[in-house]
């Protein structure tokens, strides 16, 4: 906490010495310091609480500053900053802090507020709080000490507070005018600087558009409601408080094209559509896959099918439930299972985990194809751990496992066409997933189990293309074979020729199993053993040790030895002169 208060000292220096115009004016870059406190103290993780703590503050140490105290520690006395005490930018940044703490706290009210409505009072009261600091803001900017850029920024700030406003009080033709004057000054100073100085500026007129859009649309504009999706599926809507919003709006004007909704037709069948839920993702369903198409990166893509695919849990629990609870439903299932036909229910359940499944085939695909383009651009930081062909392997197997649970779904067991169909897809990501697999052999250099493993690509290509013909429309959102089988013979001409570059450095004698015409054995230093030869390990001469001998007793041979007789002094003597034997 000492450390974030520190570097709290610091920012508001750095940025009160640069806000002073180079002419003496009064100068203060306005966004910019919102915006930067704003990520620095917990907006990036939409911690409203903490960056009110830190405007509390910092309004603190400016007062202390410039001397601006509310009165001592035993009455408060209110004081205001009047154009006669604007001598310094610090006073600006006063009312821009008040500003900023009423708004902070307007917006921590809105998350409390889902539980607690109460608090919706006492967000209004704040949000005109923020609003009123910044007309005063806009006022003080009206002097001739501060420049013209500060006195735009002043009014496009108070035009977005009185905006908020407005926006929470659900009057949309006065909120919708005053995003339209902070989104035109924006603009304005944007095209009056450079790009690099504009970015800040685009940003912000991109997130007061939704609220622009929703305005519209709640005022009449029928037309706004597509725009807003888009701004929803493609780049999220707005954030906080718009998100929400954008999300009711769609799901109510769902909802209302949900009620002339009816039933649905697949594979030839149509079923009636009665859980509401169900409807509404349904109808959703087209503008969602239009969405991904239209996906400009990879990240947004994979955004929008987890998007999906959460929305598609969602229904698919809700038509589940239904099922539980409706039991004269089962009991028809029951007795309809015996003439092979599924309940109308049981078949909407079918439906939709049919798409759920296609759609996770669909994401895992997308994957794969960010992965393979990234497995053929080089490498250029070796610390740096790339793709590699396990890496799609394991989204193979997902897609393969997805394709299994189709083949099993219930009501389809008995439609031939829709099984070849799954088989025939089956077959094609097989091959896919056999491919990778040959390459990951070819990277530990295991040559001829990457060749068997090509082979088994190129058969599944063959029975693919033999299937194929009756079912063209399945291959349409399928990967192309022929590409695969390309890929799969140069891989397979390149393995060769590694693999007979290697062969050269084996002698003879250790390929005798592999045929292999070698011009260099008939000259005059073919290839034929190893010479020297390794050193081979040999078996050592053993030793033995009797260990049995130390516990063995032997028998006394006292009896056996001859005692030597004593001779006296005359046998002495014989020995001293050598005459005794």
């Amino acid at each position: 906490m000492a450390a974030e208060q520190q570097n709290e000292m610091k920012i508001p220096q750095m940025e009160e010495n640069k806000e002073n115009s180079i002419d003496g004016s009064l100068g203060l870059e306005i966004l910019q310091i919102i915006k930067d406190s704003q990520q620095q103290h917990g907006l990036r993780h939409g911690d409203y609480q903490r960056y009110r703590g830190y405007c509390s503050r910092r309004l603190r140490r400016l007062r202390k500053t410039l001397g601006f105290k509310m009165g001592n520690r035993h009455k408060f006395t209110g004081k205001k900053v009047t154009v006669e005490l604007l001598s310094d930018n610090r006073h600006l940044l006063l009312v821009l802090m008040e500003a900023e703490r009423a708004w902070s706290y307007a917006m921590q009210l809105k998350q409390e507020a889902n539980t607690e409505p109460r608090k919706r009072f006492h967000l209004l009261a704040r949000l005109r709080k923020a609003a009123k600091h910044g007309e005063q803001l806009e006022k003080l900017c009206e002097s001739h000490r501060v420049d013209a850029k500060t006195k735009l920024e002043a009014q496009a700030y108070t035009a977005y507070l009185n905006g908020m406003v407005q926006f929470e009080l659900q009057e949309w033709k006065s909120a919708m005018e005053a995003f339209n004057k902070c989104k035109t000054i924006y603009e304005k100073l944007a095209s009056a600087f450079t790009e690099e100085q504009a970015v800040l500026y685009h940003q912000r007129v991109e997130e007061i558009s939704p609220n622009i859009r929703y305005c519209a649309y709640n005022i009449g504009d029928q037309n706004a409601i597509n725009d807003l999706m888009q701004m929803r599926l493609s780049a999220g809507g707005g954030g906080g408080m718009m998100a929400e919003k954008l999300e009711a709006l769609i799901t109510q004007t769902r909802a209302k094209q949900a009620a002339v909704m009816s039933e649905v037709e697949w594979r030839g069948r149509t079923v009636p559509v009665k859980i509401d839920k169900a409807r509404i993702f349904l109808l959703g369903l087209a503008d969602n896959e239009a969405a991904i198409i239209q996906a400009d990166n990879e990240e947004t893509k994979e955004r929008l099918y987890e998007s999906l695919l959460a929305e598609c849990r969602d229904t698919i629990q809700a038509v589940r439930e239904e099922l539980r609870t409706d039991v004269k439903q089962r009991e028809r299932a029951a007795e309809g299972a015996d003439s092979g036909k599924v309940s109308n229910l049981q078949y909407l359940h079918s439906y939709l985990t049919y798409i759920k499944l296609w759609t996770v085939v669909r994401r895992n695909e997308s994957m794969a194809h960010a992965l393979q383009a990234k497995l053929k651009e080089p490498q250029t930081d070796e610390n740096k751990r790339g793709p590699r062909p396990q890496d799609l392997i394991r989204l193979y197997d997902i897609i393969l496992q997805s394709l299994a649970e189709l083949s099993s779904l219930q009501g389809l067991e008995e439609d031939h066409t829709f099984q070849k169909e799954v088989a025939l897809k089956t077959l094609v990501y097989k091959a896919y997933r056999c491919f990778y697999i040959a390459q990951s052999y070819v990277l530990v250099k295991k040559w001829s189990e990457a060749l068997v493993l090509y082979e088994r690509v190129l058969k599944y290509t063959r029975e693919v293309q033999s299937k194929a013909k009756s079912f063209n429309n399945s291959l349409k959102d399928l990967p192309d074979v022929q590409e695969l089988i390309a890929e799969v013979s140069a891989e397979k001409y390149s393995l060769q020729a590694a693999h007979s570059v290697i062969l050269k450095s084996i002698p003879l004698s250790d390929r005798l199993d592999n045929f292999r015409l070698d011009p260099t054995l008939l000259s005059k230093q073919p290839n034929l053993v190893q010479f020297p030869p390794d050193f081979q390990p040999i078996p050592c001469k053993p030793l033995f040790f009797d260990l049995a001998l130390n516990h063995v007793a032997f028998p006394p041979l006292d009896d056996k030895v001859e005692q030597k007789g004593k001779g006296g002094i005359t046998g002495y003597f014989r020995g001293f002169f050598g005459f005794g034997s």
